[in-house]
């Protein structure tokens, strides 16, 4: 498997916890946080003291809510495609930018905070791209630090993401809009630009790549804030799932013209998980007959010990309905044998409400990102529980194995 990291300084994480010791260095920052027990899948679960948090009474705003929340401690800019390349071979991709925020605006004023210099940071960012064909699976990851006081949140720092007009990036990896006429929706038209390995060697990996959006935003959860735990913990959660895709993808040094669905997911919080949570099995469908489906499951955080359930119901014209727990029915059917785990890659879905019932399964089960933080990410493909017809297509996330 093709796997390439540069600028791989010794970050164990991109979240806090037992992984800001490595930050400090560094942010340029002078104490060592203390380690903490029961914070949850790396750290999400964890007390988050003075740092905004997410809920329901905020309302999102766009296009401002598409760049950057530094007063939050985490984010990311999440894509995943099904593509198909010129042979009409299945073809995916991922393209992630994380953010950390390593100082609250509460327990460190602006003024208290080290000055915007190269070594000095209060904003880490991580970024992860993916690209996979049949058995081939290449990963590539890197790393970066930014200041929120820095001129360089403006588009010319080594990493960011700015609202309007949208840009995020970290180094020459940059998804950014093509739109800029005044009061228009940035999010309409995006390009991504990311490639790892010099020259047309094998080892090079990445894309070029055209979105256009074919539908509205989806606001998940209530009105944009998205529940994950029975006592109250979540983020503020919107996607774009009407995405086509259009361009060249490279993997092993080949070059695929490709064209297909995407489906964009952007998340900000401060304490994402409950500290008792173990992870999550996460997916997104594109159904055939133009519906969507959002929906994870939670390991632990339910209001009876067990799991915690969310997803949204979109119809083609992106009309959205919030699934609660009981709407929505997740449950492993097989596991594959991935980087010395057992990890399901065969489940049953069920939605009552909409008449579907299915079996999502993965063709190729070697999709392990292989990165800091180790997670599986892969293709999946629906099929009608009992007559086995196709329904779709989409992408199965699964952390905590």
């Amino acid at each position: 498997m093709p796997r390439v990291i540069k600028h791989a300084v010794p970050l164990r994480a991109l979240l806090p916890a037992a992984l800001l010791g490595a930050f400090v260095a560094l942010a340029g920052c002078d104490e060592t946080p203390p380690e903490r027990s029961g914070a949850g899948f790396a750290g999400l679960g964890e007390s988050t003291a003075g740092f905004v948090q997410a809920g329901p009474d905020t309302t999102l705003s766009f296009p401002e809510d598409h760049g950057a929340h530094p007063d939050y401690r985490i984010e990311w800019w999440y894509l995943t495609a099904n593509l198909k390349d010129e042979q009409g071979e299945p073809l995916g991709l991922q393209w992630t930018l994380f953010r950390q925020a390593l100082l609250s605006s509460e327990t460190t004023p602006p003024e208290e905070r080290p000055e915007p210099t190269p070594w000095a940071a209060d904003q880490l960012w991580m970024a992860h791209m993916a690209v996979s064909r049949g058995a081939q699976h290449g990963v590539a990851e890197r790393f970066a630090r930014s200041h929120s006081a820095a001129p360089s949140q403006q588009t010319d720092g080594q990493a960011g993401a700015v609202a309007s007009p949208f840009r995020a990036w970290l180094d020459d990896w940059v998804l950014e809009s093509e739109v800029t006429e005044p009061g228009a929706d940035t999010f309409e038209r995006l390009t991504l630009t990311a490639f790892e390995g010099d020259g047309e060697g094998k080892a090079r990996l990445g894309y070029q790549l055209t979105l256009t959006a074919e539908g509205p935003l989806v606001l998940h959860g209530r009105d944009g804030f998205s529940q994950k735990a029975a006592d109250g913990q979540g983020s503020h959660y919107y996607s774009q799932p009407f995405w086509r895709i259009e361009g060249e993808v490279t993997l092993a040094g080949e070059t695929h013209t490709v064209s297909g669905r995407g489906w964009l997911d952007r998340e900000w919080s401060s304490q994402l998980l409950s500290p008792d949570q173990a992870g999550w099995d996460w997916f997104s469908l594109h159904l055939d007959d133009g519906r969507r489906l959002m929906a994870f499951r939670l390991r632990g955080g339910g209001d009876d010990g067990g799991d915690y359930r969310s997803g949204s119901w979109i119809a083609p014209d992106g009309t959205t309905r919030p699934l609660a727990s009981q709407e929505l029915t997740m449950a492993p059917l097989a596991t594959s044998p991935v980087a010395g785990r057992e990890v399901p890659t065969r489940w049953r879905l069920e939605v009552p409400g909409e008449n579907l019932d299915m079996i999502v399964e993965a063709p190729h089960a070697e999709r392990w990102m292989d990165t800091t933080v180790p997670y599986w990410e892969g293709e999946v493909v629906a099929r009608d529980h009992d007559g086995g017809e196709r329904l779709g297509v989409g992408y199965l996330e699964m952390t905590g194995y």
